[in-house]
C-alpha cells in the first residue's frame, strides 16, 4: 500500500494529511502558523514537524512508507525562499520525492478539475496562483495593499476604516461602520478612534470584514460599496492570473478559496461579473474541500500518481477525519 503526505502551512494554522493510494485519509495533524515571514524558519520547521508527527502517529504509517509528499507554504513567494524551506522539510527525514510551493497552489490542486486554472484565495489577505496545461505558472505578489492587491479581510477592514473617517470628516454621509469600529476597539468616540489607531493604541483585525458584510446586507451604503469593490478586486486578480497563463479566452476554472467567500453573493456576484467581462468562458467554483487536499495531490504528482482519480474520496474522508 502506498501512502502520500500533504502539508498546508498557513500564517495562522498548519494541516497535515496522510492518504493511502485508494484515497482514504488515514492520519490528520495540525499545528500553529508556519509562515517564515512572521514565525521565522524555526517556526516553519516546528509547524511542519508537529503537524506531521500528529498525522503519522494517528495513521500508524512509518515515514519510509510515504511515496510522495507535497508542501504548500504561506510565505514561500520567490525562488530565493526555496533552499530554506527544503531544509526545514528535510528535518522530517522523508526518503520520498517532495515538492514545496506557495500555499496558493493548494486550493488550485484541490479544487480545479485537473489542477488547471486559477485559484484566488481570500482570507486574512489575498493570494492567487494559476497553472495551464503546459505547466506555466501565473501569480500575484501576494503581499496585499502595498502592491495594489485587494480583497482579503485586512484590505476590506482598512477600506472600511477609510469610510468611517470620511463620515467623521463629513466627506461622506454617516455609516453604521462607525459604531462597529467603536465597539471593536473600545474607543469612546470617533476622535478617540482616529487618535488610537494613529498611535497604534487601537488595532484592527481582518475578521472585522465579517461585520462589514453584515452591515452591507443590512443596507449600509458605504459597507455595500466596499463589498462590491472587494469582489471586483478579486475578479481583477483572477483575470490577471488567467492572462498570465494564457487562458483568458478558454473555459478556465476560477477556484474561490478562503473565508471571505462565506459572505456569499455580496462578494461573489461582483467578482463573477468582472471576471466574465474579461474571461467570458470562465467558470467560478467555490472550493468544497480543505486546501491540504491539494498538497496531498502535489505529493502524488511527484511520483506520477494520478490523484484526481481519487480526489472525491480524499475530500470526503478528509472532511470526516478533520471534523
Amino acid at each position: 500500500m502506498k501512502y502520500f503526505l500533504g502539508i498546508d502551512v498557513g500564517s495562522s494554522k498548519t494541516h497535515a494529511l496522510i492518504v493511502n493510494e485508494n484515497g482514504k485519509c488515514v492520519g490528520f495533524g495540525k499545528a500553529g502558523g508556519g509562515n517564515h515571514q512572521s514565525a521565522g524558519y524555526a517556526g516553519t520547521e516546528r509547524a511542519i514537524r508537529q503537524s506531521f508527527e500528529q498525522a503519522r502517529s494517528a495513521s500508524g504509517v512509518d515515514s519510509a512508507q510515504i511515496a510522495g509528499a507535497g508542501f504548500g507554504v504561506a510565505g514561500y513567494d520567490f525562488p530565493s525562499d526555496r533552499e530554506a524551506h527544503l531544509l526545514a522539510i528535510s528535518k522530517l527525514g522523508l526518503s520520498c520525492p517532495v515538492e514545496v510551493v506557495n500555499d496558493g497552489i493548494n486550493g488550485l490542486l484541490a479544487g480545479a478539475t485537473r489542477g488547471i486554472g486559477v485559484n484566488v484565495t481570500a482570507g486574512s489577505s489575498n493570494n492567487a496562483r494559476g497553472r495551464n496545461r503546459q505547466g506555466k505558472i501565473g501569480r500575484i505578489v501576494g503581499n496585499g495593499a502595498a502592491f495594489g492587491e485587494f480583497g482579503g479581510g485586512l484590505e476590506i477592514t482598512w477600506r472600511a476604516l477609510q469610510a468611517v473617517n470620511y463620515a467623521w470628516i463629513k466627506r461622506e454621509p454617516a455609516t453604521s461602520l462607525t459604531a462597529i469600529f467603536l465597539e471593536a476597539t473600545g474607543a469612546k468616540d470617533e476622535t478617540d478612534l482616529m487618535e488610537g489607531i494613529s498611535s497604534q493604541r487601537y488595532h484592527l483585525f481582518p475578521h472585522l470584514a465579517v461585520k462589514v458584510f453584515q452591515a452591507a446586507k443590512a443596507g449600509d451604503r458605504a459597507a455595500f460599496e466596499i463589498a462590491q469593490w472587494a469582489g471586483r478586486e478579486l475578479g481583477w486578480i483572477a483575470v490577471a492570473v488567467a492572462r498570465q497563463i494564457e487562458m483568458e479566452n478558454e473555459e478556465v476554472e476560477i477556484i474561490q478559496a478562503g473565508s471571505i467567500y462565506e459572505a456569499g453573493e455580496i462578494i461573489s456576484a461582483p467578482m463573477k461579473a468582472l471576471t466574465l467581462e474579461h474571461c467570458p468562458k470562465a467558470k467560478l467554483i467555490r472550493l468544497d474541500g480543505p486546501p491540504v487536499v491539494g498538497a496531498v495531490i502535489l505529493g502524488m504528482e511527484q511520483v506520477a500518481f494520478d490523484g484526481y482519480l481519487i480526489r472525491n474520496e480524499i475530500v470526503k474522508t478528509a472532511k470526516a477525519l478533520m471534523n
